[in-house]
């Protein structure tokens, strides 16, 4: 199934073509626009030539740091995320050969999924849960105990990151937030 996050054709076929983009991209999802975060991994490759783990683990941080903030620049702290970047490529070249998709292919269950995805740079236990909806309403990733796991997440029309590839607009996204935002204000 394609994913469509990004409102660019070419960065949504990355993020559908490699399991690491899709990472990558939710990695970078940090106080940046979602659908920018998910572009992330498209100017990557176009200016690394490869989203490979390996060879990312590998770069010359100073250099990988300045192809992360050339114009238009992969996050709005490129230099912390290009490091970050590098971190997340040596643990799947490291611990899963490379092969991102492993992570949530080989999980025993939920539980482990989780643990697994909090591992990594830049996910806590939101963005974890989010990730583990995404991969189980997109590419069908569903380890017994996925739903517990991710909590409300796992609901249909739960507005996040997995739902706007499960194809909620993003405007019901920016909307559900500023409610949350503006609930969250007349509490103080």
């Amino acid at each position: 199934m394609a994913i469509h996050i990004t409102g660019d054709a070419a960065a949504d076929q990355v993020l559908t073509d490699d399991p690491f983009a899709l990472l990558v991209g939710m990695m970078l999802d940090q106080q940046y626009p979602m659908e920018h975060a998910f572009r992330g991994p498209a100017k990557v490759l176009d200016r690394f030539g490869t989203l490979d783990p390996e060879r990312i683990a590998a770069a010359d941080p100073e250099e990988f740091t300045a192809l992360c903030s050339t114009p238009p620049a992969i996050h709005r702290f490129p230099g912390s995320m290009a490091a970050r970047l590098q971190e997340l490529a040596r643990i799947v070249a490291d611990e899963y050969d490379g092969h991102a998709e492993r992570i949530w292919t080989e999980a025993a269950d939920g539980r482990d999924l989780m643990k697994r995805m909090q591992a990594l740079p830049g996910f806590g236990k939101q963005k974890a849960q989010i990730f583990v909806a995404l991969v189980a309403k997109q590419l069908d990733v569903r380890p017994a105990g996925w739903e517990k796991a991710v909590g409300d997440y796992s609901l249909d029309g739960y507005r996040s990151v997995a739902d706007v590839v499960d194809g909620a607009s993003l405007q019901k996204v920016r909307d559900y937030k500023k409610e949350k935002k503006a609930a969250a204000k007349a509490q103080v």
